[in-house]
């Protein structure tokens, strides 16, 4: 519904166009947003006016009118002065706030539909009949975009977002706690570069907000409305597996993933079965620094042993020693490509298995 911020923003501005006072009051009585300076007196009067058949009515001096939401009265508007101007503004401002009212509540219907659409909470049929209802269209173009920051969700970077990004077929919502969703409609043109443009966007305007640590990853173009639930899908395993693989990147695609997607599916007593066939009794994290760092600059280096060594700031000789003393102690020759492809694999098992750990506890 309409926040009382809104309805406040709302009688000020037709205040200053109109000259009038203005007060809106729910049916109790209680008042939601006001010009005037005293509106404690008004609940007795607001009270039968309520129960009077009547739509509009002049009372002590003040203009009432009863504003509708599903032929339900939702609030009283109350115009302050009497005469042909003041009945006129005040039919004009019953308006302007019963139809915000609708757009408002239009907008909570759609959200609603997003977000049970995000979770695969409807059913096939209900997708494309609650879409044509909504307005919205089925076979466009569109992709998920998770957005996480280190912080707890903020309404107010909620809004921002929503008010800023895209266009009116775009819709911003949020389904948990850390993450802003946004599901981007897009043209025929050129996808890819609308999507850079969206995700700078949105880090501009969070940015504005004072949010950094800002994580964003984004799914799989789709092209019907059911499948927008699979590109939401997406857009969360890549936001996972970018937190694993890819902890230097603050953008991330699914379709970047690469192995990391397969290894993340692993379930985790397979992964420990796979390290204890590799290493044995051992794990990566015994290896001192100096061996890590060996391996990690000689991957970095596609397997090159001297340009390894250069950048290492090392003989030739002293990798070949490091990489042979690697190769007795786990019976894998980095030099060879089967090797090092296993190494590598077993590797990134690790890092995914030390983060499924940070769940248990």
């Amino acid at each position: 519904m309409i926040s009382n911020q809104i309805l406040q923003n709302t009688v000020e501005g037709m205040k200053a166009i109109s000259r009038l006072e203005f007060t809106v009051i729910d049916v109790d009585g209680k008042s939601i947003a006001s010009t005037m300076e005293e509106t404690a007196d008004l609940e007795r009067a607001v009270t039968e006016f309520v129960k009077s058949p009547a739509d509009s009515q002049e009372v002590q001096g003040c203009q009432y009118f009863k504003v509708y939401d599903d032929a339900l009265i939702e609030y009283i508007l109350i115009v302050g002065g009497a005469g042909e101007n003041a009945y006129t503004v005040g039919k004009m401002a019953a308006f302007q706030i019963q139809t915000l009212l609708i757009a408002y509540k239009e907008r909570f219907d759609k959200d609603n539909f997003i977000k049970n659409l995000l979770l695969d909470n409807l059913l096939l049929v209900d997708i494309y009949s609650r879409s044509k209802k909504l307005h919205i269209q089925t076979d466009a173009k569109r992709v998920v975009i998770i957005v996480e920051s280190g912080i707890a969700k903020d309404n107010n970077a909620l809004e921002a977002v929503r008010t800023n990004i895209g266009n009116n077929q775009d819709f911003v919502t949020a389904v948990d706690e850390n993450s802003i969703i946004v599901v981007k409609e897009l043209s025929e043109i050129d996808a890819t570069k609308e999507i850079d443009k969206a995700l700078k966007s949105i880090k501009a305007i969070l940015a504005k907000e004072g949010i950094g640590n800002v994580h964003v990853a984004y799914g799989t173009i789709v092209n019907e409305i059911k499948e927008v639930s699979r590109s939401y899908k997406e857009a969360k395993m890549a936001l996972d597996v970018g937190k694993i693989f890819f902890d230097e990147r603050d953008i991330i695609a699914y379709s970047e993933l690469g192995i990391g997607r397969l290894i993340y599916q692993l379930p985790i007593p397979l992964c420990k079965m796979f390290i204890k066939e590799i290493f044995g009794g051992k794990s990566p994290d015994d290896f001192d620094e100096e061996t890590l760092t060996t391996i990690n600059k000689f991957f970095e280096n596609s397997l090159n042993v001297s340009e390894t060594s250069r950048q290492l700031f090392i003989h030739r000789n002293t990798l070949v020693y490091r990489l042979d003393k690697l190769q007795k102690s786990t019976n894998l020759d980095l030099r060879v490509f089967e090797d090092a492809i296993t190494f590598k694999i077993a590797l990134m098992v690790v890092k995914y298995m030390k983060y499924m750990e940070t769940f248990e506890y």
